[in-house]
């Protein structure tokens, strides 16, 4: 769990009261009709949107409409940036990301045009934590760059600490960026220091410490956590519980069990007088892990009973499913096999919320392209029914001159017969169209043998499959590279990349699962199950590698920076079907994607990492060279293995 740096703008939040009561209403329209209309109305205005943010929003948000329309009829520009700000804050506090994010730009775009520096670093600040919200790291980092480019222009502190630590929190998320992150880290930390801002403190000591600790550096990680709780035991309320409960496993992890549970414990009692849940279930988990590796067993099963009862209140998707794994395991180990089972059922139910979550995240990342496809195919259905009633009026009016005379009823007769017939045969070409866009369309979403079953019987029947072969491709130092390019020529050259792959792994025969950002994946042996699948995979994954390094030499000739591609490849059982309601998506699941996954991000760019379970199928065929093991959650020791080439064509050379 990582903290990011609250932004600026809702620091107003900490001051926000209710004017619930019908007469303070009253009696505040009173006050406001005898001010005069200039830009001190403007400012009483808006300081009522912004402590009405929380208590009563769309009353915030009329009293910031109507100071943005005072300010521009006197010409009061920075009103006009601060109205947009605070109208957009409240629907921030909503969730209604969209809203959100075109007010603040139109205040952006306000700032910068009257050369107000303070108030474009802070929007671009708060625009960054909403791409960041929403996944979207690159947008994120482009605008909390700039507010820190701006922030340190005017030697504004709060908004470059406030800018730094954000930034540092991005690169956090990824492993090969920890390093970068804690360059950030520490450059905001004197920053906070100097102006006393223990809030920030002790965010960012905690945010460093979870990083060294989950690199394995137990005593930078304890420095940084000591820290952060010197920070936030001085600050009324502050975050107590999560530096305790990470100093407790940093001794558990260092086997020092009973002071590890003395932190612990401290940090669970804090949160239960502060009423605190989430910090109560969080303390409450890392109690139950040292108790669980100490061997207290009983001990463990009680905190891991009360963090999850805790979690399921709270709505914790993801603080439940740790929570869930462990205590599943903790049945285990005392051969209590119903309630492991039944903790296990509750694990597989969180796991398919927590990827409807992660899918609706996805979703709601691209909404403006699904909208933009969705209009489209409105307007294309709307000229074909156009173009369908069209041909129904002439068809009347046919029969209506059928009624002319009767002494022309033969030609008449036959005329309409002729019209007719070209009328059925334009609407059903027309139709006919329409039926194979929507097939062509379906077919380039599933395989060709879920999308027939689907038109079939309205639904896809999941399947087992014994062996498959699961590649995932990720481009090295991703981040970095995309730095350097627009956003246009990070998608334009992404997808070249992934046009290419398409195409090789049609060649072999092969189905693609999805594409996750930067990463590829595919697999052998779905939804027609071969036995050529491992030979099929690593011949498609070699023609990756050979594309990927063409590519990369013509990017040095330019004076580009190349793409690092690594791949990895395991083979073993998994389940395949048909996920979601209205947008079909054919995914797979099990252990085998996730080690998958493990090959790749444990191997090296230029390279194909293979498991065992895939080395055991291929080394007839294919010269491999041993690595060593990888530990895989739930699984255990894998061993890896580099793929060299062909047999044949090592002895050819």
């Amino acid at each position: 769990m990582k903290f990011a740096i609250i932004p600026v703008c809702l620091f107003c939040l900490l001051l926000s009261f209710s004017y619930g009561q019908e007469e303070n209403t009253d009696s505040i329209f009173r006050v406001l009709n005898t001010i005069p209309e200039d830009s001190s109305k403007v400012d009483l205005m808006i300081d009522l949107s912004k402590q009405n943010c929380i208590s009563n929003p769309d009353t915030a948000i009329y009293y910031a409409h109507e100071a943005r329309l005072l300010a521009e009829k006197v010409d009061y520009q920075s009103g006009v940036a601060l109205a947009y700000k605070y109208e957009g804050m409240v629907y921030y506090m909503q969730t209604e990301l969209f809203e959100t994010i075109q007010l603040w730009k139109l205040s952006l775009e306000t700032f910068q045009g009257i050369g107000d520096k303070n108030g474009e670093a802070n929007m671009r600040n708060n625009i960054g934590a909403i791409y960041f919200n929403q996944g979207n790291d690159v947008k994120a980092i482009e605008n909390y760059l700039e507010s820190l480019r701006v922030a340190e222009e005017i030697s504004d502190t709060i908004r470059t600490l406030t800018a730094l630590a954000n930034i540092g929190t991005v690169y956090s998320n990824k492993d090969e960026t920890r390093n970068k992150a804690l360059e950030f880290y520490h450059d905001a930390l004197p920053l906070s220091i100097s102006i006393g801002d223990l809030t920030s403190l002790g965010t960012i000591t905690v945010n460093m410490g979870q990083i060294f600790l989950e690199t394995g550096v137990y005593d930078s990680a304890l420095y940084y956590f000591e820290r952060s709780l010197e920070a936030f035991s001085q600050v009324e309320g502050g975050n107590t519980p999560y530096p305790l409960t990470y100093i407790g496993e940093v001794y558990a992890k260092s086997k020092m069990y009973d002071q590890a549970i003395r932190y612990q414990q401290e940090a669970a009692r804090i949160a239960r007088e502060r009423n605190a849940q989430r910090e109560l279930a969080h303390a409450l988990l890392g109690l139950a892990k040292t108790y669980d590796l100490k061997g207290d067993i009983p001990s463990a099963l009680d905190a891991y009973l009360e963090a999850r009862d805790i979690a399921i209140g709270t709505n914790s998707p993801y603080q439940l499913e740790e929570i869930l794994d462990s205590l599943s395991g903790a049945y285990a180990n005392l051969n209590n096999y119903r309630s492991a089972y039944e903790n296990h059922l509750l694990l597989v139910d969180i796991k398919d919320r927590i990827y409807n979550i992660e899918n609706s995240k996805s979703v709601e990342r691209n909404q403006f392209g699904f909208d933009l496809e969705k209009k489209q195919s409105e307007i294309n259905l709307l000229v074909i029914d156009k173009e369908l009633q069209a041909l129904q009026m002439e068809r009347q009016m046919i029969l209506k001159r059928a009624f002319l005379g009767g002494f022309i009823l033969i030609f008449i007769i036959a005329f309409i017969l002729f019209r007719n017939n070209r009328i059925k045969i334009k609407t059903n070409r027309l139709l006919g169209a329409q039926k194979s866009q929507i097939e062509n369309l379906l077919l380039n979403i599933l395989p060709a043998k879920v999308a027939e079953e689907l038109q079939t019987f309205g639904f896809a029947t999941p399947r087992y499959y014994k062996s498959v072969s699961v590649l995932f491709t990720d481009f090295k130092g991703f981040s970095r590279i995309a730095e350097g390019l627009t956003p246009n020529e990070l998608v334009s050259e992404l997808n070249e990349f992934f046009v290419a792959f398409d195409d090789i792994i049609e060649r072999h025969d092969l189905e693609k699962i999805k594409t996750i950002g930067d990463a590829y994946m595919c697999a052998g042996g779905i939804p027609t199950e071969n036995e050529t699948h491992p030979l099929d995979v690593l011949k498609a994954g070699m023609e990756m590698q050979k594309y990927m390094d063409q590519k990369n030499t013509e990017r040095v000739k330019n004076g580009k920076v190349p793409w690092g591609l690594r791949i990895g490849v395991h083979t073993g059982p998994i389940v395949a079907g048909v996920v979601g309601k209205k947008k079909y998506a054919y995914d797979i699941w099990g252990s085998t994607v996730n080690i998958s996954s493990r090959m790749e991000s444990n191997g090296e760019a230029g390279k194909l990492n293979v498991s065992s379970a895939t080395f055991q199928l291929i080394k007839d065929y294919y010269s491999c060279e041993y690595r060593g093991k990888i530990h895989a959650k739930n699984i255990g020791d894998v061993d890896m293995y580099f793929v060299d080439g062909k047999i044949s064509d090592i002895r050819d050379s």
